[in-house]
């Protein structure tokens, strides 16, 4: 009854011998013969993602909508949260892992720079359901005397610029940080790769780390950095070293200032200065190689993070 080709475009998609090979290697496959086997349970928690705004039953309607005729049960919503329950989270995580990653083919427009694969970071904050459950992992926020609002999870993504496409992603309690889940997601960096990010991003130890990984990184600088240069270069950039009192090894980057005006409707502006570093420094540190011009452009591509998070902020 529930043949890969009854469960309409998910198994198009996501194919069912992936489905099953990531089941069996988690140890989710289910001990007897079920009306709710574990391959179905996971095609059906993708399609609670895709119809976030319905119910159990009416998910699970559009999900078997290919099987009228059949003698198909209905399974009852509490049917269906205990088979999530029983697969657990392994096997929608492996899955994810294996179906992540980029997808722009070498060169593509708004995906590279140079030859190097552009990717950002950042992160978000997502409601989660004020229940026992998870609250002890997830604490709502509190004040003096009174706890308020939904408990958070920090969301933080690694996605690749121009197709959106999500390479990595972490997720934790509102009080652990961006940078400590962006930390988990170094792994998929390389030397291919240019990351992107904001100024939540530019500790010492995080560009330290991306950096070791072979990645290039551009960083805005938060406010209280001011670096000392040693070397100005001829497009008004500057050569300088961070890391003093952290690092055991300083770390060189290009420090690169821009003023960035904002005009708005009205007619009214506002000018900001921004900071950037970057250790895309170049043949002996020449600019012409990477001119600061266009890096500040480029760095602006970061936004890719935000607006893959829009569907989910929006709906949420």
């Amino acid at each position: 009854m529930y043949a890969p080709g009854h469960l309409g475009e998910l198994t198009q998609i996501v194919d069912f011998v992936l489905v099953d090979t990531v089941i069996e290697e988690t140890g989710s496959r289910e001990k007897r013969l079920r009306l709710l086997p574990s391959r179905v349970v996971v095609y059906f928690v993708l399609a609670l993602a895709l119809f976030e705004d319905c119910s159990y039953r009416s998910v699970w309607g559009k999900l078997t909508a290919g099987l009228e005729g059949m003698p198909l049960v209905g399974p009852a919503a509490s049917s269906l949260s205990r088979a999530r329950r029983r697969i657990g989270t392994a096997p929608l995580r492996r899955l994810f892992e294996i179906l992540s990653g980029p997808v722009a083919h070498l060169g593509q427009a708004g995906s590279f720079y140079r030859g190097l694969r552009t990717v950002a970071v950042d992160g978000t904050l997502l409601h989660v359901p004020d229940e026992e459950a998870l609250t002890w992992r997830y604490p709502k926020r509190a004040g003096e005397s009174v706890e308020f609002g939904y408990p958070l999870l920090r969301l933080v993504v690694l996605v690749e610029c121009g197709t959106r496409a999500m390479l990595a992603a972490a997720v934790g309690p509102e009080s652990d940080c961006e940078l400590t889940h962006a930390g988990r997601l170094l792994g998929v960096l390389d030397r291919t790769m240019l990351l992107l990010a904001d100024a939540a991003f530019d500790a010492n130890e995080f560009a330290r780390d991306v950096q070791a990984t072979g990645a290039q990184f551009l960083v805005r600088s938060s406010a209280r950095r001011i670096p000392t240069p040693f070397q100005h270069l001829g497009d008004g950039s500057c050569m300088a070293r961070i890391g003093y009192g952290v690092l055991p090894v300083l770390l060189t980057v290009r420090v690169i200032e821009a003023s960035v005006t904002v005009t708005l409707a009205d007619g009214t502006a506002r000018t900001e200065q921004r900071r950037l570093l970057t250790n895309l420094l170049g043949p002996a540190a020449h600019p012409a190689a990477h001119p600061a011009a266009k890096l500040v452009g480029l760095y602006h591509e970061r936004w890719q993070s935000e607006t893959t998070y829009f569907s989910v902020k929006a709906t949420c």
